[in-house]
């Protein structure tokens, strides 16, 4: 775990040194969200009426929270740089190496993701309560703990773009599938809550990693309660250890190919 960790701690530092290019960088993220702020302005004739539960308030530092978990996560960068290993054989390189494949790229990719998402947090938290006119209604504690459950988000979607990624090993390419997935996630949790959907539809999205990656997150963000927290955190924790066990089991069966045809 030691040598991860320095994984962790060198990209992080490293990271550090472009905080101004990150910052800059967050003007796109913004526009989206002051674009969304004025669609649910729209959307609400009174910013206190109830759209399937949720305040226009509440919609809005909905879509913040998810769109902060998405966009620090860089992980169409990710996919790419897995992508280009499987491709151009460079995993070979790892076949023999002392450390995990999978945990190495882990780290590295959060070594440089948590840094974007504390600076996007903090920028978000200030622009939008600019716009709303008020901060909002959750405790430091309560935040902390929203902050936890970003980062286990962070940690499945990494995983869960590596798998992607490793879907190279048969596919060639699996930009297209990665593709595919981003626009689900977007439409399906990070734009629209689960409520926004029909009743079947949401029983089965509590079960997919919408829910852990960015419902989860922002509905504690909106709506805090210690119950909601411990539900969220037990069922990422499971989902972590669910896709590194399927990212470990493709890495082998690619390694496996590799190995038999000669690379």
């Amino acid at each position: 775990m030691k040598k991860y960790l320095n994984i962790f701690k060198a990209e992080f530092m490293s990271s550090l040194q472009y905080i101004f290019n990150y910052v800059f960088g967050s003007l796109t993220f913004l526009i989206f969200v002051v674009t969304f702020y004025y669609v649910w302005q729209a959307i609400y004739s009174n910013p206190n009426e109830l759209l399937n539960g949720y305040t226009m308030q509440q919609m809005v530092w909905y879509l913040t929270i998810t769109e902060v978990i998405y966009v620090s996560t860089k992980a169409s960068k990710l996919c790419k740089d897995v992508n280009l290993d499987v491709k151009s054989g460079n995993i070979t390189y790892n076949l023999n190496k002392p450390y995990s494949y999978i945990s190495f790229t882990l780290f590295k990719q959060l070594g440089k993701s948590i840094i974007q998402l504390l600076i996007y947090m903090l920028i978000a938290l200030v622009v939008v309560s600019i716009l709303l006119g008020k901060i909002p209604e959750i405790s430091f504690v309560q935040l902390l703990l929203v902050f936890v459950t970003c980062l286990l988000a962070q940690i499945i979607t990494s995983l869960l773009i590596i798998f992607i990624g490793l879907v190279s090993f048969y596919m060639g390419d699996s930009t297209p599938l990665y593709w595919l997935y981003s626009k689900f996630l977007i439409l399906v949790g990070v734009i629209f809550p689960i409520e926004f959907f029909p009743e079947a539809i949401q029983k089965v999205l509590i079960y997919t990693p919408i829910y852990v990656t960015a419902y989860g997150p922002a509905k504690l963000f909106v709506d805090f309660s210690f119950d909601g927290f411990i539900n969220i955190f037990l069922a990422q924790i499971v989902y972590i250890f669910i896709a590194y066990g399927l990212c470990a089991a493709l890495y082998n069966s690619g390694a496996k190919r590799l190995n038999v045809n000669g690379g």
